[in-house]
């Protein structure tokens, strides 16, 4: 597995709150919030996304998930 990937996007439009992207060589149609982006942008500009993977934030995450279940499972014996 890679560590990080970029992909490349255009704003196809925006509706609502969201932006409508069109992402990678595909252009495959993906909804984005529009707060999560950079301020300014216009229908037609390109963006770079980096996609990476926390093992950080992950293991956190399933850390906590395993505490509550334990929880969940020590109130019901």
């Amino acid at each position: 597995m890679k560590n990080a990937m970029e992909l490349k996007a255009v704003v196809d439009r925006f509706e609502d709150d969201n932006a409508i992207l069109l992402v990678g060589g595909e252009e495959r149609q993906v909804v984005f919030p529009a707060a999560s982006l950079p301020e300014g942008l216009s229908e037609g500009d390109y963006i770079r996304m980096v996609i990476s993977y926390d093992a950080k934030a992950t293991k956190v995450a399933t850390e906590e998930a395993t505490r509550l279940l334990d929880q969940l499972r020590g109130r019901r014996s």
